[in-house]
């Protein structure tokens, strides 16, 4: 029988001190967000901006909980800047063509924070050159639109008790009404300390396919979720492009390759971009 005393009980928001932590990552995150809007401007490059922002992410949170000497903090996830038909987790490294800003270029701006391993994600989308003197009023606006209040109603239904596909159906549903599709089979994942993609999962938009190898779930009490609403003007489906994957992620698993060429690591975030015009995703996607 395993020693209760010795197992790891797991740190949740019911913790006062956790819910400081994400708090204090949230704040960070949406100042470092703020700073990184004011910089896309016509003619600046997206490499220099996602270096910038890294940067920033990691001066601020250099700042805090300063006398936790062992205390991990710092980029959860890297700045991404994507633009128009590109959706998610472009950040070109210095080897890789790089994306000058152009005006009317729609820009997706994804980052998160961590302090002690608790991740606080923010993302805003920005039309360049758009003001409130020089508004949207094409399909891009009812894209944003479709975002922002699906994005509304999922969060109305992150309650205890509520499954993962009443989310998926409400997404859809409000989607509908402005004559949009969600980004096919893209997830919102559960949060857990030091853990981006957790057990439980939200879909959006899934095949036949995706539902089959999708498991339902149901939400619970003190669980964290990134609520992560990606919308298109046409068919929302995805594909992948010839950009290189720039982000890592890091797995526990050991693989004995011998090819010096093999000796990479095996599980990656890749970059996609959908066939339509545009698409978008709201500006906050961390409930608590």
């Amino acid at each position: 029988m395993a020693d209760k005393d010795n197992e790891e009980v797991e740190l949740t928001i019911a913790d006062e001190a956790v819910v400081t932590k994400y708090k204090t990552a949230g704040e960070i995150a949406n100042r470092v967000l703020v700073e990184i809007i004011e910089k896309c401007i016509e003619g600046a490059s997206v490499r220099d901006i996602c270096i910038w922002g890294d940067n920033l992410i990691l001066e601020e949170t250099s700042k805090v909980f300063k006398k936790e000497k062992e205390m991990k903090k710092g980029i959860a996830f890297p700045v991404c800047i994507s633009a128009n038909s590109c959706i998610c987790h472009f950040s070109p490294i210095m080897s890789e063509p790089d994306h000058v800003i152009a005006k009317d270029d729609v820009l997706k701006i994804d980052l998160a924070v961590h302090i002690d391993g608790f991740i606080s994600i923010v993302a805003h989308t920005i039309v360049v050159g758009i003001s409130s003197d020089n508004k949207i009023n094409d399909k891009r606006a009812d894209c944003f639109l479709a975002a922002h209040f699906a994005s509304q109603a999922a969060l109305r239904l992150m309650r205890p008790g509520n499954d993962t596909y009443q989310i998926t159906e409400m997404i859809m549903k409000v989607c509908k009404e402005f004559d949009c599709k969600p980004v096919e089979g893209m997830l919102s994942h559960q949060l857990k300390q030091f853990k981006l993609d957790g057990p439980k999962s939200i879909i959006q938009n899934p095949t036949e396919s995706h539902r089959k190898d999708h498991e339902k779930a149901t939400i619970e009490a003190n669980e964290v979720y990134a609520l992560d609403i990606l919308v298109s003007t046409g068919s929302g489906a995805a594909r992948e492009t010839t950009a290189k994957v720039s982000i890592f992620k890091k797995t526990d698993e050991v693989y004995p390759l011998k090819l010096r060429a093999s000796r990479r690591n095996c599980c990656s975030v890749q970059i996609y971009s959908t066939s339509d015009n545009y698409w978008t995703c709201p500006d906050n996607r961390i409930t608590v």
